[in-house]
C-alpha cells in the first residue's frame, strides 16, 4: 500500500506530508506516504491526495502541465482508487471554477465553485482561520468528528454541488460554506486538515484506512 500527494507546483507540501505521514505511523493504514510530481508513480499508488492552494485557474493549468497527470488522476479514480481533494484540490473536482474567468475542472461532482457572497460587513473574505463544522450526513472520513469540531479555512471561493447529497459538511460565514464533498470512492474538504490540529489529523487517519 501507499498513498501518493501530489506535487503540481501548488504550494509547499512539507506540513501536509508530515501529517499523512504522522497518521501512517500511528495507524500502520496508507504505507509510504510520498509526494511526487511522477504520473507513473501516481499510476501505482493504492490512495491518491491532491492538495491545491491559490486560484482554481491556475491549480488547473500547472495540474495539465506535468506531463501525464491529469489523465492519470482521472483513470485512477474511475478505476475506483480512493481519492483525497484538499482546499483547490477540492474545488478541481468541480465542473467548474469561476475565479477569474470559467476553468474547467474534473467534473467529478456537478456543480460550479464560486465566490462566497455574505452581506454582513463585519465578515471578512478571504474566509480565514478557524471555524466550526455543520456534519450534513455521515461519511467514513468522517468517522469521530461531531458538529462543533473546528477546521482550519483559508479561501475566498466555495464549491456549490447541484446534487445537496454530495455535500457531508458545511461551516457559516455570512451563509453556507462548503466544507465537504464526496461521492463513490473521491472525497475533498475544502478546509486544510493539516493544519485543523486533532480534526483534521482523524480525518487523515480515516482516509488512510477507508476502503470505498
Amino acid at each position: 500500500m501507499s498513498t501518493a500527494i501530489v506535487d503540481y507546483g501548488s504550494g509547499n507540501l512539507h506540513s501536509a506530508a508530515k501529517s499523512f505521514e504522522r497518521m501512517s505511523r500511528e495507524t500502520g493504514a496508507g504505507g509510504p506516504i510520498l509526494v511526487t510530481a511522477d504520473a507513473d508513480a501516481v499510476r501505482r499508488a493504492d490512495r491518491i491526495v491532491l492538495p491545491g492552494v491559490g486560484a482554481f485557474g491556475d491549480c488547473a493549468a500547472g495540474l495539465r502541465a506535468v506531463p501525464g497527470m491529469w489523465e492519470t488522476i482521472e483513470e485512477r479514480v474511475a478505476a475506483g482508487v480512493p481519492f483525497l481533494g484538499i482546499c483547490v484540490g477540492q474545488q478541481l473536482m468541480a465542473d467548474r471554477g469561476l475565479e477569474f474567468g470559467v476553468h474547467s475542472g474534473f467534473g467529478w461532482i456537478a456543480g460550479d465553485v464560486a465566490a462566497i457572497e455574505i452581506d454582513d460587513p463585519a465578515l471578512k473574505i478571504p474566509h480565514m482561520g478557524w471555524n466550526e463544522l455543520v456534519i450534513d450526513r455521515p461519511h467514513p472520513l468522517l468517522e469521530g468528528i461531531s458538529d462543533g469540531d473546528h477546521a482550519y479555512f483559508v479561501h475566498s471561493f466555495h464549491m456549490t454541488p447541484q446534487d445537496p447529497g454530495a455535500r457531508f459538511a458545511h461551516v457559516m460565514h455570512g451563509g453556507a460554506v462548503t466544507a465537504m464533498v464526496g461521492r463513490d470512492n473521491m472525497a475533498g474538504t475544502q478546509f486544510h486538515p493539516e493544519k485543523s490540529q486533532a480534526t483534521g489529523l482523524r480525518l487523515i487517519a480515516n482516509f488512510l484506512a477507508w476502503k470505498p
